[in-house]
């Protein structure tokens, strides 16, 4: 039986197998493999599709989100112990950042229908001690950037956009990582924008936040040797760099495809106990993740694993049940979000997908016994 890939990243790199040869004989006869010119390339590249003033390459998505929390600390807008609203629902790394810049997590529950953070919560929290909202584009939806951006306007909230899995996505024209005071980006390898190793980016309209998260990320220092901040060493490296340029000129076309997959599925796929995500206008998925919920969500996934079709659960633990954080959540639950990583289950969407492999996922889905 042929097996339906969740994420066939070997055969996605293959496509460009020839310019990535090119890209590796450069880099290597160049010989600067940290801090050249494939980094101030892709920098380049990357600010122009985004359509913001400044990228900063760094080491991973996390050290994005990390470092601006650091920047803004030094600029001495943040201080220990601020507050950053955070969705319940999100990867770990989001709560890291915060965690680890010293600054209090404040979750929010999300919407079902989108699993990005809710907006009606946000106009009843005290907000005596919050300094930062943090809002993820989750799955590669857009989260509610009009309302959260004037929202924060009229607090003096400044917006850290977590992109994390949203590159190219847009709302009203503007893209992911343009709407707030700085947004952060992975390019692990199985994002929509991947490397073939850890890669991120911060993206910002401000040339201090820009130049301090590049001096952070370079143990501090602007000039070698003279160390003006206590900093960090992520950095993205020529390779990634020369990679991500690359892949950087198939990502409106491969995230093309992954709409046309998404519209599929949402008008094809009708079970009764199967909740699809709702559908968006053009541009504002961009469909890294196909979530759908179900009830009995494991025996959906041994179901489908039987027809050949691999699957994944993003995420099985949020993150206030994670050891991590149980001392200072313990007790405490966000309903929704926990039904979310409970009964949600990732279906195949790659631009390798064949109409054919498309119509098995959907037949199967829709042939679940109950």
């Amino acid at each position: 039986m042929d097996i339906i890939n969740y994420l066939p990243l070997g055969a996605l790199r293959n496509r460009q197998a020839e310019r990535y040869q090119q890209a590796l004989r450069q880099v290597v006869e160049k010989g600067q493999f940290v801090l050249g010119s494939a980094v101030t390339a892709f920098e380049q590249e990357f600010s122009r599709f985004i359509n913001t003033k400044h990228t900063v390459g760094v080491g991973n998505g996390l050290d994005a989100l990390r470092l601006v929390l650091e920047a803004w600390k030094w600029e001495g807008f943040l201080q220990p112990g601020d507050e950053v609203i955070v969705p319940a629902n999100t990867y770990i790394a989001t709560w890291l950042a915060v965690e680890q810049a010293g600054l209090k997590i404040i979750p929010v529950e999300p919407e079902l229908d989108t699993f990005n953070i809710s907006i009606s919560p946000l106009t009843s929290l005290d907000l005596t001690k919050v300094k930062v909202v943090l809002p993820v584009h989750l799955y590669g939806r857009m989260a509610p950037m009009k309302f959260i951006q004037q929202w924060a306007i009229q607090n003096g909230i400044r917006i850290l956009e977590d992109a994390a899995q949203a590159h190219g996505a847009r709302v009203d024209g503007i893209k992911a990582g343009a709407w707030g005071d700085a947004g952060a980006f992975s390019f692990y390898p199985g994002k929509n924008l991947g490397a073939i190793g850890d890669a991120g980016a911060v993206t910002t309209a401000h040339a201090d936040t820009a130049k301090r998260v590049r001096i952070l990320g370079n143990y501090g220092s602007e000039k070698k040797y003279h160390n003006i901040y206590p900093g960090f060493n992520s950095r993205l490296d020529e390779l990634q760099a020369a990679f991500l340029s690359i892949e950087l000129s198939q990502l409106e076309e491969d995230n093309h495809l992954r709409e046309k997959i998404a519209e599929l599925y949402l008008t094809q796929i009708n079970h009764p106990e199967i909740k699809l995500p709702s559908s968006s206008k053009t541009g504002e998925n961009v469909w890294h993740i196909f979530p759908v919920l179900c009830k009995r969500r494991n025996q959906l996934q041994e179901w489908l694993t039987q027809g050949g079709i691999q699957t994944l659960i993003h995420y099985p633990i949020p993150p206030y049940q994670q050891l991590a954080f149980r001392p200072a959540f313990s007790g405490k639950d966000w309903p929704l979000t926990t039904r979310i990583h409970s009964e949600i289950l990732s279906l195949p969407i790659h631009p390798l997908l064949t109409p054919e492999e498309i119509e098995i996922v959907i037949s199967r889905i829709n042939a679940f016994p109950y």
